[in-house]
């Protein structure tokens, strides 16, 4: 994205400079008249300004994805705390070797679930594949709330083939920047769950939900809600992990007890394959 300013201009570098002398220092930020405002964090985080806040948090990554030409994504979901089946490998060697029954219990636990990393890795790298082949208007890019565990692994196989991808990371105190596979101009920082909510769904054209925690259950409900009140269009919601997902949520107690129809069922499916995740997304949108 193309900067309208210089951020060396004097003005700028000073203001920027005195704030980081500041903290340097260990000084607490004192309210200051003659600071310029869009340079003052202490009117900045004010609760009058949030939503100023939320506006800056909506433009950035619309403009720049606007200036990458990104127009269709496909968004993955799932747990933070899957590994890579390497290093789920050596987790589960260090627990054999420590003899420590519930570390060996926790690491087989951890095995398991490393499928998980490798099916999302490779439902990515068949999009990035096809993205390969299209003109740029007609690829569909990865999107992930860019952290670890499944989210790495849907960047990474998107990484692998050469294909930009999408992270859009929330401000959290146990993760400190986004996983290495996103594509740096696509890395994108958060301080409201809504905003980044709002930009999953802006461009997806899909949505795969591997399995997952609290976050996941959040994301997967906001995306079916917004699907079955038609305030989203209809999109392919493909629910990754068939024992998972129906041991976790029984859909039907919900149609027998009224509170949702029998042809909200249709909102979504299940799959234990990436192929198949990918064909449902191809049959959806006719894609060759």
């Amino acid at each position: 994205m193309k900067s309208t300013q210089d951020i060396s201009e004097r003005t700028l570098a000073d203001a920027w400079a005195d704030l980081k002398a500041h903290a340097d220092a260990g000084l607490p930020l004192q309210p200051d008249a003659y600071r310029l405002a869009f340079a003052d964090p202490e009117f900045l985080l004010r609760r009058e300004t949030r939503g100023l806040r939320i506006q800056l948090e909506m433009l950035k990554p619309e403009l720049e994805m606007q200036a990458q030409g990104i127009e269709n994504t496909i968004v993955v979901f799932g747990s933070a705390r899957f590994l890579p089946p390497e290093e789920a490998l050596l987790v589960q060697q260090a627990a054999m070797q420590s003899g420590d029954a519930k570390a060996i219990e926790l690491a087989a636990q951890k095995l398991r679930n490393a499928q998980y990393y490798d099916q999302a890795r490779l439902f990515s790298r068949l999009v990035a594949g096809y993205g390969a082949r299209r003109p740029p208007k007609e690829r569909l890019v990865i999107c992930t709330g860019g952290g670890p565990g499944i989210m790495e692994a849907a960047n990474r196989g998107a990484h692998e083939m050469g294909a930009l991808n999408i992270g859009l990371s929330i401000a959290l105190p146990h993760e400190q920047s986004g996983n290495r596979f996103v594509s740096p101009s696509l890395n994108f920082k958060f301080h409201y769950f809504a905003m980044r909510k709002m930009h999953f769904m802006m461009r997806a054209t899909a949505l795969v939900a591997f399995p997952g925690g609290m976050g996941t259950m959040d994301e997967l409900f906001e995306v079916m809600t917004l699907v079955q009140t038609r305030k989203a269009k209809p999109v392919p919601i493909i629910l990754f992990g068939i024992e998972y997902w129906k041991r976790l949520i029984n859909f039907e107690v919900m149609v027998e007890q009224g509170t949702i129809s029998k042809e909200d069922l249709s909102l979504f499916t299940y799959t234990d394959d990436p192929q198949e995740a990918w064909n449902t997304i191809k049959a959806f949108y006719k894609l060759d």
